[in-house]
């Protein structure tokens, strides 16, 4: 029998709680293994090793009585219904913590605080990122992480506590707002224009190569619009990064549907077809209703709207020019 074995008959035979025992501190440990369901994943936001972890969660089910994790070497820390209960309660002590912190300790004061920004990809790296690093100018102590990823981004595990998304949030006790439409077109290269036959009308796509998502690895059906845009495309060159395919246009080998943000500020790529291939998407913006009333979420969800609202013409591929919003009134 091995050593978690015994522990969990352990807690099986004693059920009742020692409310005495409970070191505080040791939620914040399982809050951690409770997000990333990996106790390595916890130490390492934690900036612990991975026994310290283990230690603190299992002297937390010792003063609880409880087993709050069901532990394996393939799943990982997966919640008990114990657990689970738990989990909301710590997740709203956490919440409650950081509110009284920044108002206490932030009165009269600058904001400070982090700010973790979660986006796709494309947008977190060619908008998101240069706008963010303009906000500190006017909020220094306020640090930001900004997650740029070609996938999901949950706000209740708190792996970001502001999103930018395709799509609403579905279900869960979340604000949100749509943040900005923007636009893609059919770009190509000068070079791949020189050297394949005239295009001027979409019948002249046949026979041409694209770049596009790996259609059963798309994290959105927003991001599924070649075969509607151009029906028939013929994809030979695939990824899951929005920023790859940008690169493999560029090579001059293939024609690819890209955001105009990301696209037209680049001299090197040529819209193709602008008047008949547009596609019109949107990225809305949502946040933990609970997280929402604090004014360092405030300050960062506040400066990325008007950066958004600054930025239309930009965003929608009407200008080629990012603009700034105005760190002194913004």
């Amino acid at each position: 029998m091995t050593a978690l074995e015994k522990h969990q008959i352990d807690m099986q035979k004693d059920s009742k709680p020692d409310l005495g025992k409970i070191n505080w501190d040791d939620l914040r440990y399982f809050l951690e293994v409770a997000r990333t369901q990996r106790a390595s994943g916890a130490a390492k936001r934690l900036g612990v090793d991975y026994t310290t972890v283990a230690r603190r969660v299992r002297a937390l089910e010792d003063a609880l009585g409880t087993l709050l994790f069901d532990k394996s070497r393939s799943g990982g820390f997966l919640l008990t219904a114990e657990g689970q209960r738990l989990l909301g309660f710590v997740d709203s002590m956490e919440t409650t913590v950081q509110s009284a912190t920044e108002q206490i300790g932030n009165t009269g004061h600058a904001l400070s605080g982090h700010v973790r920004v979660g986006s796709t990809e494309g947008f977190g790296c060619f908008f998101l990122a240069p706008q963010l690093a303009r906000f500190q100018d006017a909020h220094p102590n306020i640090s930001v992480d900004l997650l740029p990823v070609p996938h999901f981004v949950s706000l209740s595990k708190r792996e970001a506590d502001i999103a930018v998304t395709l799509e609403r949030p579905e279900q869960g006790q979340y604000v949100y707002t749509k943040l900005c439409d923007y636009r893609l077109q059919l770009y190509a290269t000068r070079a791949y224009l020189d050297a394949h036959p005239a295009i001027r009308s979409k019948e002249d796509l046949r026979g041409h190569r694209f770049a596009s998502y790996i259609d059963d690895l798309a994290f959105s059906y927003e991001l599924l619009y070649l075969d509607r845009a151009v029906p028939g495309a013929v994809s030979n060159w695939r990824s899951t990064s929005v920023i790859a395919q940008y690169f493999a246009t560029l090579q001059g080998r293939a024609l690819a549907i890209l955001p105009c943000f990301m696209a037209s500020p680049d001299a090197r790529l040529v819209p193709v077809l602008p008047d008949e291939i547009v596609v019109t998407r949107a990225f809305f913006l949502s946040c933990r209703e609970d997280l929402r009333k604090l004014r360092r979420i405030t300050a960062v969800w506040d400066y990325l709207r008007a950066a958004a609202e600054g930025n239309q013409r930009f965003l929608m591929g009407d200008a080629n020019d990012m603009s700034w919003v105005d760190i002194a009134s913004g």
